[in-house]
C-alpha cells in the first residue's frame, strides 16, 4: 500500500510574560517610590551564588521554569482511542473485505521521547511508541508510531502550558490472518501541560489528535485521539542560573507587575504611566492650565481666547473689546463697522444695467452704472459681491435660466476686464424663478428683468 502524506494542522501560539517581586511603596504627596528588589551586596551575591530551587524566598511556581538549550528524556504511557476507519491493513483482494478489519475503540500507549529546547519557549521533539490493539475479532495486533514535531510553550513558570504539531508514521504489524503489516503517514497536533517537579523531573499531561486516512471510497481522514501521562527527565541545565529578571514590556524602567501602563513608557510619578494629557492636545498636564480645554503651548495649553465673543481669535482682532457687526463689510478685522453709503447703494437692484432683447450683450448706455460700480469696488478691495441675473417669465423655463446666468457673467466678465480680481465676484443665474413685480404687465416684465448685486460674507 503506497504511502500517504496527509498535512497537518498546527497552532502554534508564543506568548512572553513572568512575574516579579518588585513592589511600588507609597510616599509623601502620594507619589510611588519603586523598589527593586535588595539593594545591598550580600543580597546581591546571594541572588546570583545561590543555585535556583535552593533560595528560599523562591516560590515553586517559579523556581523551575524552562531554560535555554534545555533538553529532556522521558516516557510516556496511555491511551490511543483508534477510529474505526483508519485504513491500516494489507490490502488482499482474496480476503473479504481485502482483509479490513476495524480496531478495538481503546489500546494502550507507551514510548519514548527526546526534546531539545534552544530557548524556553520554543523546541522540537521526537518520539517513537507503540499501541497493542486488538481488532473486533479479538486478535492481536501491534500498532506503532515515529514522529516528529514542534513545540510552543509558555516557559515563564514551573507549570507551563504548551502546544505541540507535527508528522510522522504510522503503523501496523500482525499476521496475514489479522490485518497483515501496513504504514501510513500521519500528522498530529495537540496540547498540554508540564509540571517541573524538581530541577531534573517533569511531570506531562497531553492531549492529541492523530490524523491518519480513512478507510473507504471517498478520500478523506479520520481522527486517533490520544491521551498521554510522562515522566521526563531535564538535561543540560546551568547549575548557578540566577532567577530571570522581571519583564519590562514598554522598556521603561518599571517591572510589568508593577507598571500600572506596562505596554506603554512612563514615569515614576505616574506609576509607570505616561505624564497624562487630558485634553489631547499635546501639553502635559503639569504644564496645563486648561487641563480639560484643548488649549495650545502659547496659552500655557489653554484655547486662544476670544475677548468680545465676536468668533475671531483675539490674536487677529483689531478689536478685541468690540465685537464685529457681521454685515458682508470688513467682516474678518474683528471691528464694529457700518457698510459704507457708497458700497450700500450698489447692493440689490442694480438699475441701469441693460441688455440686446434675448441675449446677454450689454448695451452701451449701461456703461455709466458698471463704471460707478468699478469705481466702488476698486476703492473698497475687501468687498465680495455676487451677481444674479433675472428674467421675466416669457419664454421657457431652460431658456429663462440659460439667459440669467449668462447675463450675470457679462457683468462679472465687464468688471473683471476693468480690473476686479474674478475671485471677488461669483454669479447666479435664478431665470424667472424670484419676480419683484406682476408679469402680466409691459412694467412689471422691464422690473423683472434684471441685475442684482449682493455683498458676500468675509
Amino acid at each position: 500500500m503506497m504511502l500517504r502524506l496527509l498535512t497537518p494542522s498546527t497552532a502554534l501560539l508564543l506568548g512572553l510574560a513572568s512575574t516579579s517581586v518588585i513592589a511600588a511603596e507609597p510616599k509623601a504627596g502620594g507619589k510611588a517610590k519603586v523598589s527593586l528588589g535588595k539593594t545591598d551586596a550580600d543580597a546581591d551575591a546571594d541572588a546570583t551564588k545561590t543555585p535556583p530551587g535552593k533560595r528560599k524566598d523562591q516560590p515553586w511556581i517559579r523556581r523551575w521554569t524552562p531554560e535555554r538549550n534545555q533538553g529532556e528524556l522521558g516516557l510516556y504511557g496511555g491511551v490511543l482511542l483508534p477510529s474505526r476507519r483508519v485504513e491500516l491493513f494489507q490490502a488482499d483482494p482474496t480476503l473479504a473485505d481485502q482483509g479490513y478489519q476495524p480496531f478495538a475503540a481503546v489500546a494502550p500507549d507507551v514510548g519514548l521521547r527526546l526534546g531539545y529546547f534552544p530557548i524556553r519557549f520554543f523546541g522540537i521533539e521526537g518520539e517513537g511508541g507503540v499501541m497493542p490493539a486488538r481488532v473486533d475479532a479479538g486478535d492481536s495486533a501491534l500498532l506503532w508510531t515515529a514522529r516528529g514535531h514542534l513545540v510552543a510553550q509558555l516557559g515563564i513558570s514551573s507549570i507551563t502550558p504548551f502546544l505541540v504539531a507535527g508528522a510522522g508514521l504510522l503503523g501496523v504489524s500482525s499476521d496475514r490472518s489479522v490485518v497483515g503489516n501496513d504504514v501510513d503517514a500521519s500528522a498530529h497536533f495537540g496540547v498540554g501541560v508540564k509540571f517541573y517537579l524538581s530541577r531534573y523531573t517533569v511531570l506531562r499531561l497531553d492531549l492529541r489528535d492523530i490524523i491518519a486516512a480513512r478507510r473507504g471510497r471517498d478520500a478523506g481522514i479520520v481522527h486517533n485521539p490520544e491521551i498521554l501521562l510522562g515522566l521526563s527527565f531535564t538535561l543540560g541545565r546551568k547549575r548557578n542560573e540566577a532567577p530571570p529578571p522581571p519583564p519590562d514590556t514598554d522598556g521603561d524602567g518599571f517591572a510589568d507587575p508593577d507598571d500600572e501602563c506596562p505596554e506603554m513608557p512612563g514615569v515614576a510619578e505616574y506609576l509607570g504611566c505616561p505624564v497624562p494629557d487630558v485634553d489631547g492636545d499635546g501639553i502635559l498636564d503639569p504644564d496645563d492650565e486648561c487641563i480639560a480645554i484643548p488649549g495650545v503651548a502659547d496659552y500655557d495649553g489653554c484655547p486662544i481666547p476670544d475677548t468680545d465673543g465676536d468668533g475671531i481669535l483675539d490674536p487677529d482682532d483689531a478689536c478685541k473689546d468690540e465685537p464685529e457687526t457681521t454685515n458682508g463689510f470688513e467682516d474678518a478685522d474683528g471691528c464694529p463697522d457700518e457698510i459704507p453709503k457708497e458700497v450700500a447703494k450698489f447692493t440689490g437692484v442694480i438699475k441701469g444695467i441693460y441688455f440686446a432683447t434675448n441675449k446677454a450683450v450689454i448695451r452701451d448706455k449701461s456703461k455709466p452704472v458698471l463704471a460707478k460700480a468699478l469705481e466702488v469696488l476698486e476703492k473698497y478691495p475687501s468687498v465680495r459681491v455676487e451677481v444674479s441675473g433675472h428674467t421675466d417669465n416669457r419664454g421657457s423655463a431652460e431658456r429663462n435660466l440659460e439667459l440669467s446666468e449668462q447675463r450675470a457673467d457679462a457683468v462679472k466678465q465687464w468688471l473683471v476686464e476693468a480690473g476686479i480680481d474674478s475671485s471677488r465676484i461669483t454669479t447666479v443665474g435664478a431665470g424667472s424663478n424670484s419676480p419683484i413685480a406682476s408679469n402680466r404687465s409691459k412694467k412689471g416684465r422691464a422690473n423683472n428683468r434684471r441685475i442684482e448685486f449682493k455683498m458676500l460674507m468675509q
